[in-house]
């Protein structure tokens, strides 16, 4: 028994012996941490550049603590206290804590130097330098800049613009207002084409921003007869260098806009206009204790402008009047064929004038809060047209028509 249990012990001491040899050789065997790969970092606050006036994003891209390359973008107005915009992208050549590089601008041409020191400090960076474009030098101060993920920046990028090729419905865009995202090159061509067309080009869109400088687009706004919208978005689809048209967010709010039948407010396949600014213009004037002053579309918007008059109630003895001013559009509900027609009323303008015979006060407007508004510029004026128009009211809350 004394001889096999030490047998016994031998083999279990053995077996032990070469699980630990196992396990040696297991770790000298596992390969040893990879280093981290490199990591991207960004800079969208540094000012200073171009009087502070500069949207300066500066890429770096990081070995642990050391930048192994960069990039300066800025984008800056061309020209003092104008709106017209420039940018360069300069790749910086790193030398211990100085960045510096050459390249010229995107749309003047103009040559371009950089030298910038940057330096840590705790948890931020402070760079100093300047910056030569054309003839014109600038230098750089700007501290306490902290940097961000590529996640973080990507996630900063994102764009309100909006444009429905093909809408449901235009309960989320406007009937009559149109967006073209189009290549920068072939921007220029599409608006000198739009000349002599019945279309309002939005002007603030012309002004090319430091996001479409970035993108290589621009996105124009305009206003067309909703009756003439589709066939302006079919034609313009097909424009050299546009990327996308169609429906974007324009004057219609739901709040004031009605649904209705079409069939007796049609002629032929066109909407009668006559008889929709007879009736719109009939149930305004009543709701507003107004008299109706002008009816008139606009050929290129489709919008139409109404006009009464009433008499004030600021000292009713001097027999001061009111003009009041409302913009109606009338539209199909959707794109393509409907048998529903939608009419959106603007809020009232109301200016105050002396028509009075004789010499004339000369009044000067002040604008009034929503709460100091005269109650009879609108008294219901939405819902008189549900009325007379047999029509329905947007629900908000259930997104749909009651």
């Amino acid at each position: 028994m004394r001889a096999l249990s030490l047998g016994l012990l031998g083999l279990a001491a053995t077996a032990s012996v070469a699980t630990i040899n196992v396990a040696t050789a297991q770790t000298k065997a596992a390969p040893k941490a990879q280093a981290a790969g490199p990591e991207i970092r960004y800079f969208t606050s540094i000012d200073g550049l171009m009087d502070g006036n500069a949207d300066v994003i500066l890429k770096e891209t990081r070995q642990g603590k050391t930048v192994t390359a960069a990039t300066l973008d800025v984008c800056y107005p061309a020209e003092k206290g104008s709106d017209r915009k420039d940018r360069f992208v300069a790749n910086l050549t790193v030398s211990g804590t100085t960045l510096s590089g050459a390249t010229q601008t995107q749309i003047d041409k103009l040559p371009v130097t950089v030298k910038i020191n940057r330096r840590p400090t705790g948890d931020t960076f402070e760079f100093k330098g300047q910056v030569i474009v054309g003839q014109t030098t600038t230098s750089l101060t700007s501290a306490d800049n902290a940097d961000q993920s590529e996640k973080e920046f990507q996630e900063n990028q994102g764009s309100d613009e909006s444009i429905a090729a093909a809408p449901k419905d235009f309960s989320e865009v406007s009937p009559e207002s149109i967006a073209v995202k189009i290549k920068l090159e072939a921007a220029l061509d599409f608006v000198r084409s739009l000349r002599g067309q019945n279309v309002e080009v939005s002007l603030s869109s012309l002004s090319v921003s430091c996001d479409a400088l970035r993108a290589g687009e621009q996105v124009i706004n305009l206003a067309v007869d909703p009756e003439r919208a589709a066939d302006f978005v079919a034609k313009a689809k097909a424009y050299p260098g546009v990327v996308t048209v169609g429906w974007t967010a324009g004057a219609i709010d739901m709040e004031r806009t009605v649904r209705f039948a079409a069939t007796d407010w049609k002629s032929g396949d066109k909407i009668d206009r006559s008889k929709v600014a007879n009736a719109l213009s009939a149930v305004l004037a009543k709701t507003m204790s107004a008299k109706v002053s002008t009816t008139a579309w606009d050929d290129e918007t489709g919008k139409l402008k109404l006009t009464f008059k009433r008499p004030s109630q600021v000292m009713p003895a001097l027999e001061l009047t009111e003009n009041v001013e409302v913009s109606a559009v009338v539209s199909p509900d959707k794109p393509g064929t409907t048998d529903k027609l939608i009419l959106w009323i603007s809020t009232p303008s109301v200016t105050t004038v002396d028509e009075a015979s004789g010499a004339k006060l000369a009044l000067a407007e002040t604008p009034a809060t929503d709460e100091e508004s005269d109650p009879r510029d609108d008294n219901g004026a939405v819902a008189a047209v549900a009325a007379e128009f047999k029509a329905q009211r947007w629900d908000a809350e259930k997104t749909g028509w009651k």
